[in-house]
């Protein structure tokens, strides 16, 4: 594994996305332990983009654009759906310590959806694995696990990362409703426009 793939990766991972995104609403919203289960979410929303890419199905995604397409836009639906329910549902981004936190079970489902509704994901790993296999190598399944698991685990622990520092910051969040509302807004219109930017992108 060379440190041009790791270096890669861990640029990538660090970019904002939609499981940045997520990760940190968690930790501030609900602190480290669902921040540390939303990145965990997050990690295995993508197990199935690597599937796809290991198996050729990213292959069958970019070349068929119907296929692509319905999964583009479920995924769009989605960014919609948790931009209307961080507006409109105040227990989703709150820090209102009297409450009964999200589900373990809550946390995980979106993040894994917010992941396997992105179909540039598998075309990503299509693309991306295989410019640091060893051309010399015969079988390339095993090194392509090696670095795909790799991969998953610099997602886990940024994502981790950036969900405790987020949690570490919650105090400071509590007294202050109007931050809160700031904050709410804030992260409806990020989800929206990863929506948009979504429903633009091309194969």
């Amino acid at each position: 594994m060379s440190i041009e793939f790791l270096l890669t990766s861990l640029a990538i991972v660090a970019s904002p996305g939609t499981g940045v995104l997520y990760t940190l609403a968690a930790g501030l919203s609900s602190g480290v332990r669902a921040s540390v289960f939303a990145a965990f979410a997050c990690t295995l929303g993508i197990l199935p983009h690597i599937a796809a890419a290991l198996t050729g199905l990213a292959a069958v995604l970019h070349a068929s654009a119907l296929a692509f397409e319905i999964i583009k836009y479920l995924g769009v639906a989605y960014l919609l759906y948790m931009a209307w329910r961080t507006i409109m549902d105040r227990e989703v981004l709150s820090v209102d310590e009297q409450r009964a936190p999200r589900t373990v079970r809550q946390t995980i489902v979106d993040g894994i959806l917010l992941n396997i509704l992105n179909p540039k994901l598998s075309i990503f790993f299509f693309a991306f694995l295989p410019q640091f296999v060893s051309p010399t190598q015969v079988n390339v399944l095993p090194e392509m696990l090696v670095l795909s698991g790799a991969f998953m685990a610099i997602t886990f622990v940024v994502f981790v990362g950036y969900g405790v520092f987020a949690a570490s910051m919650r105090r400071h969040v509590i007294s202050r409703p109007v931050v809160v509302n700031w904050m709410r807004r804030t992260f409806a219109a990020a989800f929206l426009a990863m929506g948009a930017k979504l429903a633009l992108t091309e194969r």
